[in-house]
């Protein structure tokens, strides 16, 4: 009897350290998964949080006669200054922005081409108040050319074609316009129509707008062109695009302006300066020209006291973590997008990374992409990033006895942890 003990004993260690391996664990670290993945996906994106920057050393930006306005940055998403960037306001045909969004999100998927493809301008679309591109009823536009027409001459003709082109019907687009919405995280947003004209329950706000222009920069790189953009001739009908700031100043190359009696004078516009590129939105100036000042303001404000630099690129290595019961033992962690940081410039040194993972003692299988801890980024011990740590490999379950290994091992360093 006492012969067989050991092999008892070393038969029941195995089994209680494959129904830990098999079930319990795996089942645990499934539910810590989805309490981090719950913390992540409130942020402005599903790669990271972004907050703002905060700096008593420099002055704010002039007071500028705007209702609300954001300074982002593209890389980071930091918003470097803003007033009421969350007020609900009518954007007006800064809603185009989502249109074309959506125009370039078709187009990338190879569901519509950009120059073969041709839309009918139905009577609905030909009526459409407001802003024109002149489209004559019955005709085939294509769809290159309706973008040029959204963008440049502010085309409620050419939105609705549109619209009604990629989703049979402006009200079927509306709503593929607040889906599109939501996944970006434009929590104070909602549409009603493609091309902004006054209505009840359409909205936006400033901050929201920047995420969406952001997104246009970052997800559609092949299409940005459109916004720079100065003139549009058709149906032999010249019209200028009425962002000043694409005349005033060679680092401005977009993006879209807005204007109704209600909403004022608004504009989202970008530039890019010495590989850096800011994001400005206007809401609710009383004329044109303020809203191009207000928007010139800002951007020099962004370029002269702010600098942006990439802390991490995208699925690369950050740090290297011991994986318990897994083949690997070691595998490495990284962020699914590139970070950047924006900081002043006369003072980036107070610049802290901390990285806590959901477990100290994370155990496999470990999947590839799946996150797994959070990156926080501080300055001067504000947090400006909250990034998710995902597996850069994967790291399935290893075999029995070095699992059997691994648990002895566990157990001794928790025994040890506590007696510390």
């Amino acid at each position: 009897m006492r012969s067989s003990y050991p092999y008892v004993k070393f038969i029941t260690l195995c089994t209680i350290s494959l129904l830990l391996s098999s079930f319990i664990i795996p089942n645990l670290m499934a539910n810590a998964d989805n309490i981090i993945r719950r913390d992540i996906d409130e942020g402005i994106s599903t790669a990271a949080q972004i907050f703002k920057i905060q700096s008593s050393l420099i002055p704010p930006p002039d007071n500028l006669n705007v209702r609300s306005y954001v300074l982002m940055d593209a890389k980071s998403g930091i918003i470097i200054a803003e007033k009421n960037m969350n007020l609900r306001l009518q954007p007006a045909s800064l809603t185009k922005l989502m249109t074309l969004y959506i125009t370039f999100q078709t187009l990338k998927t190879g569901k519509i081409r950009l120059l073969d493809d041709k839309a009918t301008v139905s009577t609905n679309a030909w009526r459409t108040s407001g802003s024109r591109m002149f489209l004559k009823e019955g005709s085939h536009v294509p769809i290159n050319s309706l973008i040029q027409g959204i963008v440049v001459a502010s085309g409620n003709d050419a939105c609705v074609t549109m619209a009604q082109y990629i989703a049979g019907s402006e009200e079927t687009f509306a709503q593929m316009m607040n889906q599109v919405a939501q996944h970006l995280g434009m929590k104070n947003s909602h549409y009603v129509n493609s091309t902004g004209l006054p209505y009840p329950n359409h909205y936006s706000t400033a901050y929201d707008m920047a995420l969406l222009t952001r997104a246009l920069i970052k997800n559609f790189p092949e299409y940005y062109y459109f916004f720079s953009k100065k003139w549009l001739t058709y149906n032999n009908i010249r019209q200028p695009n009425h962002n000043r700031l694409l005349w005033r100043d060679i680092s401005v190359d977009g993006l879209k302006t807005g204007y109704t009696k209600k909403a004022g004078y608004c504009l989202v516009a970008s530039a890019q300066r010495k590989g850096m590129r800011l994001i400005t939105v206007v809401f609710g100036a009383p004329t044109d020209n303020d809203r191009a000042l207000a928007s010139e303001i800002l951007l020099n404000y962004g370029f002269h006291f702010y600098k942006t630099q990439r802390l991490f690129n995208a699925h690369t290595p950050i740090i290297r973590k011991r994986i318990w019961l897994g083949k690997c033992k070691y595998i490495n962690f990284g962020t699914v997008d590139s970070l950047y940081i924006t900081l002043p410039i006369e003072n980036n040194k107070n610049l802290k990374a901390t990285i806590q993972f959901l477990d100290p003692y994370l155990h496999a299988p470990i999947k590839k992409g799946q996150s797994y801890g959070i990156m926080s980024v501080t300055v001067s011990g504000n947090l400006v990033i909250k990034a998710p740590l995902m597996a850069l490999q994967e790291d399935p379950i290893s075999g029995l006895l070095s699992r059997v290994l691994d648990h002895i091992v566990l157990f001794l360093k928790k025994c040890l942890v506590k007696l510390l």
